[in-house]
């Protein structure tokens, strides 16, 4: 990652960019408690998404991977990847790619019990592991870590398992 500024980025989004925002309502409250539980603290974002250009994202959903209009977010505090993360022409291209494979995916509220337990140590690890990997269902941040992954782009270094990733996560990344 390049620079060390904690601003929000004022470059506009490219496709492949990816973004953590902070969500209001029980939801929102929801995801701050499993944040917490899960060790991140009670973090200021709760959601993630990823860019795939044409003013739309694609985000996990409770019914399900969407696209949808990036105007959802507006009037929300959203940081962005945009200049913070470097991507060659062709991963972006692959990041969106994979972000439209996703639409669909279900929802695993299931997933953030399983990311505390994981960071709990507890002597289930293997199982759990391989229930995070299924992409069968994710949560919005491992969407958008198993998309740039699936281009080749490891957005973290501490040998976390793959998927093991919450929007605080994501935040934390874009804020060093």
């Amino acid at each position: 990652m390049s620079g060390s500024s904690t601003a929000p980025s004022t470059s506009p989004p490219l496709p492949g960019d990816f973004a953590v925002v902070r969500m209001g309502g029980r939801a929102g409250r929801l995801i701050r408690i499993g944040q917490w539980l899960n060790g991140d603290g009670f973090a200021d974002y709760e959601h993630a998404f990823v860019y795939v250009g044409v003013g739309e994202l694609v985000e996990a959903q409770p019914g399900g991977a969407e696209l949808r209009p990036l105007s959802v977010y507006d009037g929300h505090p959203v940081l962005w990847s945009t200049g913070r993360v470097p991507l060659t022409d062709s991963q972006r291209d692959q990041i969106v790619a994979a972000a439209r494979r996703y639409i669909g995916v279900p929802y695993s509220l299931l997933d953030y019990a399983a990311l505390a337990a994981a960071r709990l140590h507890l002597p289930i690890g293997p199982v759990l592991r391989r229930y995070v990997a299924d992409t069968r269902h994710m949560i919005c941040s491992q969407l958008v870590d198993q998309c740039y992954q699936d281009a080749g782009v490891h957005l973290f270094s501490d040998g976390r398992w793959p998927g093991y990733v919450t929007p605080a996560d994501l935040a934390n990344l874009l804020q060093r």
